[in-house]
């Protein structure tokens, strides 16, 4: 029998499956069933898919935090970037606290197998893996550098449209994503648009070809080459007046090491599949919308790449 006293545990797995992709009023209603008694049957299942799969030792981790609610309540998540698989979801928040959390849990044998540590370029994350995990490289996840990049040209954005006056401001005027947006991805009217602002504004031209050309770091293969294109490109800022762009560049600076990691790792490992858990992460909560329990949260999370019983 299963937990839930008035069915077996076949029928208490295949509600568990079902739930995978539909929700839990979806599959309540399917089963004419209260949606408490189906939350109670999924979690039963979720937590025998963990059991069964079990926690590995893993070589390459990839840290990120995600928002479980509003008002920058964060929770930490851990993955396997191996085995392509999320291994933890917990903390208060994003802190060095919380994070040592999972180190604890995960034990001196295991942490000493670990070898690279892929992340963003947030303090904490940083301070706590090199406490507990001082052997392993570090790597920033070149989806987070590039997004610090495109904050840095929307701060360039907002002082140039509080800078003009009168039609000036108009080319400028509602077009974040059309600059922030890589022009491969832009429709045909963006592209114009795109076009048109940039031949209207010549400090938003200069900042978005040195977004764009940034990108041009994540192809080299030798550090040394990589490291010379940075510094060509941080001089390229010179007289142009890019605060934020400066900013940006003392950032990559004071975290190179963490930038040169790319270079030996990017084949070896999955840096998109972080990226991807977050773009799961949100489809669970809007599927999930209503839900306050975070226990049932962090056994979605977990299950969510693991192969259903």
């Amino acid at each position: 029998m299963a937990d839930y006293p008035f069915c077996t545990k076949r029928f208490a797995f295949y509600v568990g499956r079902r739930c995978r992709d539909s929700s839990i009023q979806d599959v309540a209603k399917e089963f004419h069933l209260d949606w408490r008694t189906v939350k109670s049957l999924e979690m039963q299942y979720m937590r025998e898919v963990l059991r069964r799969t079990g926690i590995p030792g893993p070589k390459v981790i990839g840290l990120d935090e995600v928002s479980v609610r509003k008002g920058h309540d964060y929770r930490i998540v851990v993955s396997d970037l191996i085995r392509h698989r999320p291994i933890w979801f917990g903390g208060k928040d994003r802190s060095e606290a919380s994070l040592d959390l999972f180190y604890q849990g995960l034990g001196v044998k295991k942490s000493r197998k670990v070898q690279l540590a892929v992340m963003d370029m947030w303090k904490p994350f940083l301070k706590s893996t090199r406490k507990n995990i001082p052997q392993a490289a570090i790597l920033f996840d070149k989806f987070h550098v590039m997004r610090s990049l495109g904050e840095a040209l929307d701060e360039i954005r907002k002082s140039e449209y509080a800078r003009l006056t009168g039609k000036r401001r108009e080319y400028i005027k509602g077009q974040k994503y059309t600059l922030l947006s890589r022009r491969e991805n832009l429709t045909k009217n963006g592209r114009a648009a795109l076009k048109k602002l940039l031949k209207a504004n010549k400090r938003l031209n200069t900042a978005y070809l040195l977004k764009e050309s940034f990108g041009q770091l994540w192809e080299y293969r030798q550090e040394g080459w990589a490291r010379r294109f940075f510094e060509n490109w941080r001089a390229a800022l010179k007289w142009q007046r890019l605060k934020s762009y400066e900013e940006f560049a003392k950032k990559i600076e004071s975290h190179w090491d963490g930038i040169a990691s790319y270079c030996q790792w990017e084949d070896k490992v999955s840096l998109g599949f972080v990226e991807g858990l977050n773009n799961k992460i949100r489809v669970i909560q809007r599927r999930a919308y209503g839900l306050r329990d975070e226990e049932y949260l962090r056994l979605k999370v977990l299950t969510c790449t693991l192969p259903a019983l």
